[in-house]
């Protein structure tokens, strides 16, 4: 396919209507990881992230039939989503001061971003690798139109946090849902889960978003308590005579 062929543009539009429709948790993400930064640094986080999350499966998307392949990978790729879940919904240091320390949070935001649409890509660049039917140039401006839709779709996301925080745990929610449909679609125990049990493709998703959304909040409710305690602690010290 060239670019003067009418099946170069209709693939095209199918990558970019893929990507309109699997970018939605990707969003979620980046929107997760990068909420508590300074508004400097959430724009970092976005753009950066983005743009490697895209280069990023670029290069899975070569090896993606391959590796959607290998046994437990998906059992591992889950139980990552799920600690990346809960990890994101636990309480912030609100601590931005320093270069240091705000430099520190976003490199994690950034790892966090990259790490999570490793996870979750490995289905989703299967639907993007059919839709370009082996053309590599095809496939890197198909993605390439993808940025501007995640970078969007998560600024956007970010603002909703900020004056509904439900849709923190909503988003932690999404992963662990996410991560449910991953784990009981690996080729280890697919076969016998549709042969004995497949109730679990229903059940699997809504455990992980479950899971994540009571643990995360468990945490972070313990999280709270012991910060409040050190606060208390602090003050009564502070109040001592000659303290």
């Amino acid at each position: 396919m060239t670019f003067t062929d009418t099946a170069f543009w209709i693939a095209l539009l199918q990558i970019i209507g893929v990507n309109l429709v699997l970018s939605g948790d990707n969003a979620v993400v980046i929107a997760l990881a990068a909420r508590s930064l300074p508004v400097k640094q959430q724009k970092q986080a976005v753009i950066w992230g983005s743009g490697a999350a895209v280069v990023m499966r670029i290069i899975l998307t070569i090896v993606a039939v391959e590796l959607l392949r290998l046994p437990y990978l998906k059992l591992v790729g889950a139980a990552l989503l799920l600690w990346i879940g809960i990890q994101l919904l636990l309480p912030d240091d609100d601590d931005h001061e320093g270069k240091a320390t705000a430099n520190s949070g976003l490199v994690a935001a950034i790892r966090t971003i990259l790490i999570a649409d490793l996870v979750m890509s490995l289905d989703n660049v299967i639907a993007v690798a059919a839709a370009a039917k082996d053309n590599l140039t095809l496939l890197i401006i198909g993605l390439l139109i993808s940025i501007p839709i995640v970078v969007f779709g998560s600024t956007l996301l970010m603002k909703f946090m900020e004056r509904w925080p439900i849709i923190i745990v909503i988003g932690g929610g999404l992963l662990g849902w996410v991560a449910g449909e991953m784990a009981v679609s690996d080729p280890a125990i697919k076969a016998w889960i549709d042969a004995n049990a497949g109730w679990l493709h229903y059940a699997a998703p809504a455990l992980g978003a479950i899971a994540v959304i009571v643990v995360g909040k468990w945490l972070a409710a313990r999280a709270e308590a012991a910060a409040q305690a050190a606060r208390v602690d602090l003050a009564r010290q502070s109040g001592k005579p000659g303290g």
